[in-house]
């Protein structure tokens, strides 16, 4: 992509010869770009399985795989920003639960999605892993009920 394309976009993070890892949470990171099909309803997924963050409480590293699905409204998120993004959570002390709820809550700022969905399958410390899961429909849309049917259905044990 060349250079006006990136600006058109407003992408100006992929194809940067030198990428800066953000070492602290940040959110500013993520950019988005036009959906070309906003009249259909697709899942974009994003599978990301080194994410790591550190407890809040004994500092020790927590390592899971991150599981983002969405249904796109007029915006998508840019996967290199969603890497960068991810990453900085690297030094980020917080519990699984909520670590989930906020890439869920900046993904919805930034996209304003008609649905989403997180998931967290954290690798087991103490002899127990933790997934927490967290979804979103959009108000006044058939999407609210399908968030709530789909984590009243949540699949526990997968």
């Amino acid at each position: 992509m060349n250079k006006e394309n990136q600006k058109i976009a407003g992408i100006t993070l992929l194809g940067q010869k030198e990428t800066k890892y953000e070492l602290d949470y940040n959110p500013d990171v993520l950019e988005a770009f036009d959906n070309k099909h906003p009249e259909y309803d697709y899942f974009v997924k994003f599978n990301c399985p080194e994410f790591t963050c550190i407890c809040p409480i004994t500092g020790q590293p927590d390592f899971a795989t991150i599981t983002i699905a969405y249904v796109p409204n007029k915006k998508l998120v840019e996967s290199k920003s969603l890497k960068l993004y991810l990453f900085s959570f690297r030094n980020h002390g917080d519990f699984h639960e909520n670590c989930v709820n906020v890439i869920m809550k900046d993904l919805i700022k930034l996209l304003d999605p008609k649905y989403i969905e997180v998931q967290g399958k954290f690798t087991p410390r103490g002899g127990i892993s933790i997934h927490p899961y967290c979804n979103h429909g959009k108000a006044d849309t058939r999407w609210e009920e399908i968030a709530l049917n789909r984590l009243a259905n949540h699949e526990l044990y997968k």
